[in-house]
């Protein structure tokens, strides 16, 4: 029986959207779902979810649960990660508190800036740890990526890990439809064109019916830029670089050094930043849960449509090869572009069938946006670089080089700082020196 392993998956909603996608897919009938989580309530609660959407759906599939992850992925054909080491309590509170005391504000702080940096370095050992249970218990598996940091993550396995790794993330997916629906702009017949790296890939080109749809995008931004809404971070970049950019305003507002700054508060509100936004919508999920598990977890008449996740579309094309592609996060071996580092982790397009994941050739990035991808791409190598070796001076450099933190603090600040958060992560980060 073929085999897919879900590690995270207590995460309840996420395994109904991913493993409910599989289970509408005729290629999977009769595959195993290997659950596993480290919170066995949360664990038997997708369990249940899912054992009510299989007899929904009438799926052939067969669900089982696991406390051991070895067990889990023994003989396993593809395995999704969606991990979150430390969880809100206490570390995602620890990455936004402590910096606070400094100055230094933050919005998602999950995949960038000290916030992206110490999740990464408390995620990178846990994920290890995976790899070596995948090499042992199945080496030819492919590893389907959609824990944050993206890019550290995905690109400390593909060079430390386990080769057969991709990153997904849906930004590139609602990355068109979202800004033509904010533009009032028809979406039919769109040929578009998107690489960078990941939550900063550049719309490169977009057209409809061979007509460049660019000149009409930045008219009816700048239009809009004169009252407030909710992406004008992106607008002013788009603005000022030329291309759109496709994660968020408010993730991509802490990943420069103009937006969110202690000594201009006006610009936050000029530019409608939402500070502190991921620790807002933590306590919203977790106040929420009572009545969603209520709606998921006990209703036995649930059901499912298929969503736009990645991981089912990639698994059917690789069991029937017939081709699809993807939005993928992939190592940038051999320049797909051409101008990045060959050791960074880049979001480019990927065609997918049964000879895997192949990336496509890109070329060079326009030089500006290079340049901002370069500003963020140092910090994951030396972040990667610190979890390595296991060396306190990568975690500061890695710091002193992410452009937030660096153009609101000194540099003895930022080494205090990550002392602190190096504190307060206890045994997550306590084999550091």
């Amino acid at each position: 029986m073929s085999k897919i392993t879900f590690i995270g998956a207590g995460s309840t909603v996420f395994a109904k959207n991913v493993l409910g996608d599989c289970m509408l897919v005729p290629s999977l009938e009769g595959f195993e779902f290997a659950l596993y989580d480290i919170d066995k309530g949360r664990l038997d609660e997708s369990r249940r979810m899912l054992e009510n959407l299989q007899v929904n759906l009438k799926s052939k599939v067969k669900i089982v649960s696991y406390g051991d992850r070895k067990k889990a992925l023994k003989g396993a054909k593809y395995v999704i990660n969606a991990i979150q080491v430390g969880g809100y309590k206490p570390s995602t509170i620890i990455d936004f508190e402590i910096p606070k005391k400094y100055g230094l504000q933050q919005t998602i702080g999950d995949t960038v800036g000290i916030g992206g940096i110490f999740r990464g370095l408390r995620t990178i050992p846990v994920m290890m740890d995976m790899a070596r249970d995948i090499q042992e218990m199945c080496p030819d598996a492919w590893l389907l990526n959609y824990t944050n940091p993206m890019a550290i993550l995905t690109g400390t396995m593909l060079r430390y890990g386990h080769n057969k790794t991709v990153g997904l993330c849906h930004s590139v997916q609602v990355c068109v439809p979202m800004l033509l629906d904010s533009l009032k702009m028809e979406k039919d017949n769109i040929q578009a064109k998107i690489a960078g790296i990941n939550h900063m890939a550049w719309l490169l080109e977009i057209t409809k019916n061979g007509e460049d749809l660019y000149p009409e995008i930045k008219r009816r931004a700048k239009e809009k830029q004169k009252t407030k809404h909710n992406d004008m971070v992106r607008f002013e970049m788009m603005k000022r670089f030329g291309y759109y950019v496709t994660e968020s305003s408010e993730h991509n507002a802490e990943y420069y050094p103009y937006f969110i700054k202690e000594k201009y508060p006006e610009l936050i509100n000029a530019f409608n930043i939402p500070l502190d936004e991921y620790l807002r919508r933590c306590k919203e999920k977790i106040a929420r849960w009572s009545n969603m598990k209520n709606e998921l977890v006990e209703n036995v008449q649930l059901s499912h449509t298929r969503t736009e996740e990645y991981a089912s579309y990639i698994i059917d094309a690789m069991e029937t090869d017939r081709p699809f592609k993807i939005a993928g996060n992939v190592l940038n071996t051999g320049g797909l572009l051409s101008n990045l580092p060959e050791k960074a982790c880049v979001e480019v397009p990927c065609l997918v069938d049964r000879s895997g994941v192949i990336p496509c050739y890109i070329g060079e990035l326009p030089e500006q946006l290079a340049a901002l991808n370069r500003t963020n791409i140092n910090m994951q190598l030396l972040t990667i670089e610190a979890a390595i070796t296991r060396k306190k001076e990568h975690i500061y450099q890695a710091a002193l080089l992410d452009p937030h933190t660096s153009s609101e603090l000194a540099i003895d600040d930022i080494v205090s700082l990550c002392d602190d958060l190096i504190e307060a992560h206890g045994s997550y980060l306590s084999s550091f020196s």
